[in-house]
């Protein structure tokens, strides 16, 4: 017996070796490829650098989640910009701002995670956008503090199926957390959110005015088709679920709480849905400890979050980019389009899911009297749906052509993901 305790001691001393070899190895290894992936103009290279650390050293995503406060934000639409209000928010609060880690260029697997962390491994506060497959492991391993779990919605059907199993996995590891697991920050308009977040042991919930339902049509607990009421509020006849009454309600341009207090958010963010995302943050932030006038300073400086509604510059013409990656996010979208004509970029890269069928649940009718110029790959699959909406459109398949203009003032510019990255390359938009 002597001898294995003594022979397993020498194995942890012998691993310690190791990992402090891999470690900077893995660091500087990482932060090369990144350089190299920046320099051809490939992307940001968080990934490929958080991948080649994870490589080396298969220990890393554990150890800098570790004896951090942590904050994640997670769900099929807006999570990026959530992301950058909270993280605006806690450093709004501290004295030293780079006492904050985030991963602001939307990189959020493991990889992604890994690549931000390790640009600041002390750093004691972490707010960490998190793929919805991912958020089980950052709960097992991170024990966060808040979960903002903002909708769930079909997105690349190729890599993420059923909706109802995300949610299924987000109950399952938030009733293993218990006590321990984090306060979530739920949106309360969202039925599968809502039977996902009452597995935790507390939960905030948020009224984020938003109006799309076409994923909720069944009861996530026991299969009853759901009810909804003109004003939009949800319950289902078969079972107790149904919505809660919100601590947090967006109304336009404002925030109220359950106890009466507002604050206008006056954001420099288009749109409803980020007055929504805009509320979470703010939930999360005061229940991280930031008083909530000093939270919403700092979300008011949040201007382009990783490119979203910058101003790209494509020879004599300005256009405002916008991203939308599935029929929820465009539906949401299509309301701030504010140009005429509007350019619709759709691709079906890897990255967007190659399934572009969401597209018959996209109400382009409302681009009913406006001219719209289709491009990217899938420019021709867009076409044969606007032409069914009876949408006035050109076909450019061809970005630059596309943007070519000429066009009085900025035109707005939707897109998907993989057309919106090539846009901010091509624009000079920075990820950030």
């Amino acid at each position: 017996m002597a001898i294995r305790v003594s022979q397993l001691r020498e194995d942890i001393r012998k691993r310690g070796v190791v990992n402090s070899i891999r470690q900077p190895i893995a660091y500087a290894v990482g932060n090369a490829a990144a350089l190299a992936s920046r320099a051809s103009g490939r992307g940001s290279g968080a990934s490929i650098k958080g991948a080649l650390m994870m490589r080396i050293y298969p220990g890393y995503f554990r150890e800098l989640l570790a004896d951090k406060r942590i904050g994640v934000v997670s769900g099929t639409n807006g999570k990026t910009t959530t992301t950058h209000l909270l993280t605006a928010a806690m450093r709004e609060s501290m004295s030293d701002p780079r006492d904050v880690v985030t991963n602001p260029d939307g990189a959020n697997l493991r990889e992604g995670v890994v690549s931000a962390l390790s640009t600041r491994p002390h750093a004691p506060i972490a707010i960490l956008e998190v793929d919805e497959q991912v958020v089980p492991d950052v709960i097992e391993y991170g024990h966060p503090e808040t979960l903002i779990m903002l909708n769930f919605s079909r997105d690349q059907l190729d890599r993420h199926h059923e909706i109802n199993a995300l949610g299924k996995k987000w109950r399952t590891a938030l009733t293993a957390a218990g006590e321990q697991g984090p306060t979530v920050i739920a949106n309360a308009k969202d039925p599968l959110v809502t039977w996902s977040a009452e597995a935790a042991h507390k939960v905030i919930w948020v009224d984020m005015g938003t109006g799309w339902t076409q994923d909720a049509a069944l009861c996530p607990q026991c299969g009853t088709i759901l009810e909804y009421d003109p004003e939009g509020h949800w319950n289902c006849p078969g079972c107790p679920l149904g919505e809660h009454q919100p601590d947090y309600r967006t109304e336009p341009n404002q925030v109220i709480t359950a106890d009466g207090d507002s604050w206008p958010l006056d954001l420099q963010v288009p749109g409803r849905f980020n007055q929504g995302n805009a509320v979470c943050a703010l939930a999360a932030a005061a229940e991280m400890g930031v008083y909530e006038p000093v939270a919403l300073r700092g979300m008011r400086q949040v201007q382009a979050p990783a490119g979203r509604f910058a101003i790209g510059t494509y020879g004599d013409t300005l256009a405002r980019l916008v991203l939308a990656k599935n029929p929820a996010g465009w539906a949401e979208s299509l309301l701030v389009m504010e140009s005429d004509p509007v350019i619709l970029a759709v691709d079906s890269a890897i990255a967007d899911g190659t399934d572009v069928s969401w597209m018959w649940d996209v109400e382009y009718e409302k681009l009913r009297g406006r001219r719209v110029i289709a491009t990217g790959p899938r420019a021709m699959d867009l076409a044969v749906r606007l032409s069914y909406a009876e949408v006035e459109h050109e076909v450019i398949p061809d970005f630059a052509e596309a943007l070519k203009g000429p066009f009085t003032g900025t035109v707005d510019v939707l897109s998907t993901y993989s057309a919106f990255l090539r846009l901010c390359h091509m624009g000079g938009v920075e990820l950030k």
